[in-house]
């Protein structure tokens, strides 16, 4: 059966992946920060969907705190002009749909 958060979350990972490669021309710190941000989401989303009770919540909320860092980070490059408004708004729109399932998760 397939589980939609966990679906999404490798959705943007492979979305970012040129992304992630474009910025690393310019930081690789950040390029690699980001990699480990949102592969942590869906690894974190993965876990979560294993777990029961309240280890199953901090999985999700640890998810979430990730996918904050990852909106931070994609913050970070555009400002530094290493990805575009465009290609930062197709990120972030995706990014919004992995937050709210997670924040769905979540309460």
């Amino acid at each position: 059966m397939a589980f939609d958060a966990l679906t999404v979350s490798q959705a943007l990972i492979q979305q970012l992946g040129p992304s992630c490669s474009t910025i690393a021309r310019h930081d690789r710190d950040l390029a690699r920060q980001l990699r480990r941000a949102a592969s942590s989401v869906l690894l974190n989303v993965a876990e979560g969907r294993q777990r029961a009770g309240g280890d199953r919540a901090h999985a999700y909320r640890v998810a979430a705190g990730s996918a904050a860092e990852v909106a931070a980070a994609l913050d970070v490059a555009a400002a530094w002009g290493y990805v575009d408004a465009r290609t930062r708004a197709a990120h972030e729109a995706l990014l919004d749909r992995v937050r709210a399932m997670l924040w769905r998760l979540t309460h």
